[in-house]
């Protein structure tokens, strides 16, 4: 596909005067993808941005909002003898209490990196002496290549493969945000990956709840320009709908198949988000039929107690109240060498990409 056009300069100026045109005296926009946080700051969105709108960047990175227990959880898991755990490669410098997964790696434990859930069940079938312990983040975009896994490692009859998923859904973590009383959000750019898997629908309480508008949007400038000059429309005309940008990507419905492969091996339960907290509904847990392939129950790593990191402002951050550089360990203590928070860690984190692009 020629995405010449989705960067053309001229389309680019004239979206930013229409925004300009139209934008109201105070609004704050906040996107909700970890990729449109590092899209908006590597292309200069925000100093193109009319005086009184706000960008704001919110929980949209999955490794970010994974809590502190869940990387203790992981990291407990690769001091169990004999395991190997298999992760993504944002997911081994995060920071837990004491320890990170690349710490525990460069100790002696067995810990992968891998780029498919598909890749840690190779790992199981080239290594029937060892447990492979798939530590599984991501939203709706990762979730169901979690569940293939699953279903193939179930067909093939692998005993040796099993899954420590923190896979979260971004829905709830929506109705968290912009019922926060410390945040006033008047729009949200929604994200694009996520959305062509669930599609525009799940989207919908915004607007019929909340009266909050938001776009669905891909991740070229001219795409988060279009998205921007959408909302600032309907914040004109008063409205409140949840409208597509982005339909090169995204459907009406989705991807059926992706969502059914989701509701088969998963069910919902709560989960815990790094700043938010506990989400009712917003995690997946395994079904039944899989759960011996639930690496908690099958190993019962000992964790230890959760530890907080002192100063460091992640959960402020990804709740949208906090700039990164009005965090005290920006720039100081926490650099993307020596990262204090998940943040500064994950390429798509709202620290990192102002770090870059700042």
């Amino acid at each position: 596909m020629d995405l010449s056009p989705f960067k053309d300069p001229g389309i680019a100026r004239g979206l930013v005067a229409s925004i300009r045109a139209l934008a109201p005296e105070r609004a704050t926009i906040m996107e909700v993808c970890g990729t449109h946080t590092v899209a908006i700051a590597r292309n200069g969105i925000r100093g193109l941005m009319p005086e009184g709108i706000r960008l704001a960047s919110g929980p949209g990175c999955p490794v970010c909002v994974t809590a502190n227990r869940d990387i203790d959880t992981a990291v407990a898991l690769a001091r169990v003898p004999q395991v190997t755990v298999a992760t993504f490669g944002d997911m081994m410098r995060v920071p837990g209490s004491t320890s990170s997964l690349l710490e525990e790696k460069a100790s002696g434990r067995s810990v992968e990196v891998v780029y498919s859930p598909l890749d840690a069940l190779r790992l199981a079938r080239e290594n029937p002496d060892r447990e492979v312990v798939f530590v599984g983040v991501g939203f709706e975009t990762t979730t169901p290549l979690t569940a293939m896994a699953l279903k193939r490692a179930e067909a093939l009859g692998l005993g040796n493969f099993s899954v420590f998923g923190v896979h979260k859904s971004m829905p709830g973590a929506l109705e968290a945000i912009v019922g926060d009383p410390a945040l006033k959000v008047d729009a949200l750019i929604l994200p694009g990956h996520v959305s062509t898997i669930i599609g525009r629908k799940p989207y919908d309480f915004l607007a019929h709840t909340y009266s909050i508008p938001g776009v669905i949007t891909g991740f070229e400038p001219v795409d988060i320009l279009q998205g921007i000059a959408m909302i600032v429309r309907q914040l004109d005309e008063g409205r409140a709908d949840i409208e597509i940008a982005y339909v090169r990507g995204v459907m009406e419905g989705g991807n059926p198949t992706a969502a059914a492969a989701i509701d088969e091996v998963f069910e919902a339960c709560p989960a815990q988000w790094r700043g938010i907290g506990e989400i009712p509904g917003s995690g997946y847990r395994l079904r039944e039929r899989f759960a011996a392939f639930d690496a908690l129950c099958r190993l019962r790593p000992a964790v230890e107690e959760t530890v907080e990191h002192p100063g460091c402002g992640c959960g402020d951050v990804l709740r949208g109240v906090m700039e990164p550089a009005e965090c005290p360990l920006f720039r100081k203590a926490c650099t993307p060498e020596n990262p204090i928070g998940p943040c500064m860690v994950s390429s798509e984190g709202s620290c990192s990409a102002h770090y870059r692009y700042h």
